[in-house]
């Protein structure tokens, strides 16, 4: 268990050592946590094995939380093929990075005043790869799971609690998309 729990006290501190400023140099966070997951990814994905064959669903798994200032991780599991809607984060800033399979990442941006959403790009994520942004209610994006067999991993950090949050749902051509409250809904805890 020492061997495998190191790994997470590892990604922990990382974590928590780079956001401790209000504005945390996410770039350094996501090398640190890339070249961490790169260098034991096996570990990582033996330990995490577990959710990978449960087949439930997504799913939302806390892996460490702080309160001041606050930062949450969490690892979540995604079924093949499983895609978000289109969804920001609250206003919190956060890095996502994968730690088994392959994610794809559709960012998007968002204009208020004619509630109409643009694709600004994609980006592709294979293990030990990250990407963030900075606390905006203006960010929004869609990730899915490129694998149509197999239940990708990622780990995500973020600068509070992501406990509410809002999907974009498009009802018609007009371009026209509609805001609508959501929860997180955690899994569980993990334990290292």
């Amino acid at each position: 268990m020492g061997r495998r729990s190191s790994i997470i006290r590892t990604l922990r501190d990382i974590a928590f050592d780079l956001s401790d400023a209000e504005h945390p140099d996410l770039a350094s966070m996501g090398r640190e946590i890339g070249s961490a997951l790169h260098g034991r990814s096996t570990d990582l994905a033996t330990m995490l094995g577990p959710l990978r064959e449960r087949r439930r669903g997504f799913e939302r798994w806390i892996l460490a939380e702080r309160t001041r200032p606050p930062v949450s991780m969490l690892v979540l599991a995604w079924p093949p093929g499983y895609a978000t809607p289109v969804h920001d984060h609250g206003g919190l800033w956060g890095l996502e990075a994968t730690i088994a399979g392959a994610l794809e990442v559709e960012s998007f941006i968002k204009d208020d005043v004619d509630h109409s959403l643009r694709s600004s790009g994609r980006t592709w994520l294979g293990p030990g790869d990250a990407t963030w942004f900075d606390a905006t209610e203006s960010h929004t994006h869609r990730c899915r799971n490129l694998s149509r067999h197999d239940t990708a991993l990622t780990l995500h950090v973020y600068g509070g609690d992501l406990a509410q949050y809002l999907a974009y749902e498009q009802p018609g051509p007009s371009g026209h998309w509609i805001a609508r409250p959501r929860q997180s809904i955690i899994a569980g805890r993990l334990t290292a």
